[in-house]
């Protein structure tokens, strides 16, 4: 179940955010049912110097999870930039999940502001994982750009609408071999996560849909075994579908017939 992302291996193919939790406490329970061994963090939303005040930071298993800065919030190529290297600055990685939102209300990827920050990035030594939309020809633009990772949206960010787009999805899948696959937004619960994984999805990353269950710990728990349900599946091959039935056990051979 291992997942290779520039040269670096992981166990878990979940990979889990750190917004919106009820409690710091909450977070790191939840982080340890999952099994994840990548957390993103907000690099503009978290304490970075002050360490005399408590930061999510605090509550992060660093020997055990592996972290991946974010840029959320930012609307240029610019200021992704710019927020990319103060992660590197202050010790956090040199990996980012580069965000570059070009709408306020759908959080919709810029996807040319998003193409120009990976150029940069990527040059300057950066592991960059674009969060980008479902279009493969920008996918492609990204990896020849010096993405690590190609990050598609599933359904708007935080929406819980499941997988909305399977057609590009799978596209996606067959066009783009390179690099990995992540999932990222829109996953809901459970079923939303298999499914994804039984597209070709080499990870999903989430956040939401862990922190606003009612009962996040369960779903933590839910979503590792989800997203293991359904990549084994992907590796098994599903059987072919047909119209018509098909007896699971033939009456060929059968006494009197």
């Amino acid at each position: 179940m291992s997942l290779t992302i520039a040269g670096r291996t992981f166990q878990s193919r979940l990979l889990i955010g750190t917004g919106k939790y009820r409690s710091f406490q909450e977070m790191a329970r939840c982080h340890k049912v999952s099994g994840a061994e990548v957390v993103t963090v907000a690099v503009r939303r978290v304490n970075l110097t002050d360490r005399s005040k408590e930061s999510l930071l605090d509550y992060i298993d660093r020997d055990r999870m592996f972290i991946l800065p974010n840029t959320a919030g930012c609307y240029t190529a610019d200021d992704a930039i710019r927020t990319a290297r103060l992660g590197r600055e202050v010790g956090l990685s040199n990996w980012v999940k580069l965000e570059v939102i070009g709408d306020e209300k759908t959080l919709f990827p810029d996807n040319q502001g998003l193409l120009e920050a990976t150029r940069v990035l990527a040059k300057e030594g950066f592991v960059v994982l674009p969060y980008t939309n479902d279009d493969v020809v920008n996918a492609r633009r990204l990896v020849d750009a010096g993405a690590a990772a190609v990050m598609p949206l599933a359904a708007p960010i935080g929406s819980g609408l499941g997988i909305q787009n399977l057609t590009n999805l799978r596209i996606m899948r067959e066009m783009i071999t390179e690099v990995p696959l992540i999932v990222d937004a829109g996953v809901g619960t459970a079923s939303d996560a298999a499914i994804a994984m039984e597209l070709g999805a080499d990870a999903i990353l989430m956040n939401t849909a862990i922190a606003a269950a009612d009962d996040a710990e369960k779903m933590a728990l839910a979503m590792k075994l989800a997203v293991e349900a359904g990549r084994l599946a992907f590796e098994a091959g599903r059987m072919e579908k047909r119209l018509y039935a098909s007896a699971s056990s033939p009456l060929a051979g059968v006494i009197g017939r």
